[in-house]
């Protein structure tokens, strides 16, 4: 049956309610002043049943424990074994860092989905904003930047190879682009963070209708999300076009020589490295795609297209599907690293990690993957 939502006086938080046996409607109970933040979108749904904000947040207290558990491991490893503290680790840190940010967040959405809406407010909704904003885009520019370190230890091993000191200054660069984009919204600026879906997450506000709210949204979009973007597919397709053509000449000069490869410690049971370099790219570029294509389509369909078709629920998976990789990355970036598993084996042994490390093995993260010379 069709619904009519009406609303019948918008100072009184009782009176917003439809008129199909006066269901409530999200945001029924909220003052006057609260409702200045939120989107007038989403006060047009109903309010959802009790079961769905309970089921979200015990998702999300699953993700808070497994990104928390994942990414503490990352930072207190890497950080304290002198055998990891490479340039290119130096990156890795940085990004299981952003996740522990992006995750340690969600306690305040724990908190709304219990309390089912906008319990903590305003300034719950800006904390919330500001963690994700860093986090998001920090981690965006963090891939970027292990990609194209990636690409110089390929490309040019001998004299191209990322330092400590280039390093630390591009992780510093990192959070010097975050930032701006973090500010301008908090202190409204340009844009602003506004509560989303069932008021019990908050983001930047892609819903308003202004010019100046188009023109932030087409650049938020494209700086923490086209841009990294570019550059790791730019990267990583570089890696694999080095790789081939490094195994096409590798197998060419084999043939002169009769003999069956140049590799004096090449197996028949190990994967050939450019498999092994495609799909450490793919695996790259698909957690990112995975993590923000969802949210990149929502904020601009709400900003340039049919707001009519976005949903709470539609606008949920987003913000579960960046969650999701922020838990997986720890396990995909690091724990297939054999060093840092023998480091988790040696200092976490109840973890039940065996890992045998070979008679030279020197090789950072990115070396250890991706390393063709």
């Amino acid at each position: 049956m069709e619904l009519n939502w009406t609303i019948v006086n918008v100072a009184s938080p009782l009176a917003r309610t439809s008129s199909d046996e006066e269901q409530k409607l999200i945001g029924w109970n909220l003052t006057p002043e609260e409702l200045e933040h939120i989107p007038e979108h989403w006060l047009s749904f109903p309010e959802p049943a009790a079961s769905i904000h309970y089921i979200l947040g015990l998702i999300y207290i699953g993700f808070f424990f497994a990104s928390i558990f994942g990414n503490g491991l990352v930072l207190w490893i890497f950080s304290t074994s002198k055998s990891l503290q490479t340039p290119s680790n130096i990156f890795v840190v940085n990004l299981a860092f952003c996740d522990f940010v992006m995750m340690f967040k969600t306690p305040i959405f724990i908190y709304n989905s219990f309390y089912r809406g906008y319990a903590l407010g305003f300034a719950g909704c800006q904390v919330f904003s500001v963690m994700g904003a860093l986090s998001g885009i920090g981690a965006g520019t963090t891939n970027a930047c292990i990609a194209y370190d990636r690409y110089m230890t390929i490309a040019h091993p001998f004299d191209g190879k990322v330092s400590k000191t280039k390093a630390l200054f591009m992780v510093l660069c990192v959070w010097l682009y975050a930032i701006p984009w973090t500010l301008m919204p908090f202190f409204e600026v340009w844009g602003r963070f506004v509560p989303e879906a069932y008021l019990t997450s908050c983001t930047f506000d892609y819903m308003s209708e202004s010019f100046d709210n188009h023109l932030f949204v087409a650049c938020i979009f494209t700086c923490s999300y086209v841009f990294p973007l570019f550059f790791m597919i730019y990267y990583y397709s570089q890696i694999v076009s080095h790789v081939v053509n490094h195994e096409k000449a590798l197998k060419e000069q084999a043939k002169k020589m009769n003999v069956e490869s140049l590799r004096s410690n090449q197996g028949s049971a190990n994967s050939s490295v450019e498999i092994r370099i495609a799909k450490s790219a793919i695996t790259m570029c698909g957690l990112f795609l995975a993590s923000w294509t969802p949210y990149g389509i929502i904020a601009l369909i709400g900003a340039f297209g049919n707001k009519s078709i976005l949903t709470p629920t539609m606008t949920m998976v987003p913000a579960l599907t960046c969650k999701l990789v922020a838990c997986i990355d720890p396990y995909v970036f690091a724990i297939s690293h054999p060093r840092y598993r023998a480091e988790l084996e040696k200092r976490v042994s109840w973890l039940g990690i065996k890992e045998t490390l070979p008679v030279d093995d020197t090789k950072s993260v990115a070396s250890e993957v991706t390393n063709v010379t």
